[in-house]
Order: structure tokens, then C-alpha cells, then sequence
């Protein structure tokens, strides 16, 4: 059985979520207040989904 070959197109737009969803999970991570996990993300990936899903943290001021 030969291997399943992905096109050309098909892997510029699988690549093209995967940049996407990366941005936006990194931000929303800084957001929420999880700078340690978006700077480690730059490396490692996973940090990113891990920040964006964490509740946002306590800031010194009390206000969320």
C-alpha cells in the first residue's frame, strides 16, 4: 500500500493554521497573564495551548 502523499496546497494551508492558532493562543496566553509559559512557548509550542486554557492570573492591584 503506498503512503498517503499530502499536496502541496494541502500542506501550505495546514501550515498556515498551525502559524495562526499558534499567534493567537501566545497572545491570548499573555493576556490571561502567563508570560513564563508564552516565553518557554517560543520553543515549545504546547506551553501556548497550556497558557491560553489556564484561568487568567491575580494582579496586585486585585482587579481581574
Amino acid at each position: 500500500m503506498p503512503p498517503l502523499a499530502l499536496s502541496t496546497t494541502g500542506g501550505f494551508l495546514l501550515g498556515v493554521i498551525y502559524v495562526v492558532l499558534l499567534i493567537t493562543l501566545g497572545i491570548i496566553s499573555i493576556r490571561k497573564g502567563h508570560w513564563i509559559m508564552f516565553l518557554v512557548g517560543i520553543f515549545i509550542p504546547l506551553f501556548w495551548i497550556i497558557g491560553a486554557l489556564l484561568p487568567p492570573t491575580r494582579r496586585a492591584g486585585g482587579a481581574v
